[in-house]
């Protein structure tokens, strides 16, 4: 059976790419802010924390940075972003207590343009997928899946050139996960407008679909409010827009259900964060989506 996705409804606009995340045993939403967000009156994007219970937001990081996402292993967050849009690098900021902050380079690759980052742990080592658009030998057609393993979290390599998803078509990486030797890639794809789809893969060169896709597509339960703060205008706005995708999802396990994230909107400039859960541990959804 299909894993039931319980969408709960849109909690923000013109926030995209956020991160569900767990840290000393709270819940907590990453969220990568534009420079066009409403509430940013800074003149240029940066990361922050938001408490998922009280609403309360950490102090920013990472000014002048984009794509972010994070990681969570032995109360340490490990977060990632790449140092412009399109870019060629990707740097680590590492932090145990969510306002001192060290900075490292993990990826610094001439002639590559970098968006979307996830990472996990497999084994001994860690993954790191990132998605690129260019150079056309490495994407073939934008966006697509590259990855870099790490043993330590400071020195990271490239895979073999092998270990991609996909080359062939629009398949836009946004979260990575393992479980049971099995790499998990949730993607976007250009079908029917754009809808989350997931593969798994034992050596991130073979890829299987799962039966069950599409992950999440767009539907009437993306417009509900699940936020009562909204504004009217942003009501009107939700009840109202074009929705063509739903993408950029993430998540995390949090008292027996896996609380998810995910973006709807027209996927060209309009765009609503919205939230949903699955009742059950991350690995029943994982493994849910490809039943043996």
């Amino acid at each position: 059976m299909k894993p039931h996705i319980r969408k709960l409804g849109t909690i923000d606009c013109d926030l995209v790419e956020t991160t569900p995340v767990v840290f000393r045993d709270r819940l907590y939403r990453f969220e990568y802010v534009r420079p066009n967000y409403v509430g940013n009156t800074t003149g240029d994007s940066y990361f922050r924390f938001v408490d998922h219970e009280t609403g309360t937001f950490s102090a920013s990081l990472a000014q002048g940075y984009h794509l972010g996402n994070v990681y969570v292993e032995d109360d340490v967050l490990y977060v990632t972003g790449a140092d412009i849009w399109d870019g060629e690098q990707v740097d680590l900021f590492v932090s145990d207590d969510m306002v001192h902050w060290e900075t490292r380079n993990a990826l610094d690759l001439p002639g590559y343009g970098i968006f979307n980052t996830s990472m996990c742990k497999a084994g001994n080592r860690y993954v790191l997928m990132f998605e690129v658009g260019k150079p056309p030998e490495v994407a073939g057609q934008r966006f697509t899946a590259r990855f870099a393993v790490s043993t330590d979290l400071v020195n990271w390599e490239l895979t073999a050139p092998e270990c991609t998803y996909s080359r062939d078509r629009y398949t836009a990486p946004h979260c990575l996960r393992y479980l049971d030797g099995q790499f998990y890639n949730f993607y976007l794809e250009a079908y029917e407008g754009w809808e989350q789809r997931v593969v798994r893969s034992p050596d991130l060169v073979h890829w299987e679909s799962s039966p069950y896709d599409p992950v999440l597509k767009a539907s009437d339960e993306d417009r509900r409010i699940a936020y009562p703060a909204l504004t009217t205008e942003q009501r009107e706005r939700i009840a109202t827009a074009e929705n063509a995708n739903n993408s950029d999802i993430d998540f995390c396990e949090y008292r027996g259900q896996v609380i998810i994230a995910y973006s709807w909107g027209n996927q060209h400039g309009i765009e609503h964060l919205a939230e949903a859960v699955f009742d059950g541990t991350e690995a029943e959804f994982l493994r849910g989506w490809f039943p043996d």
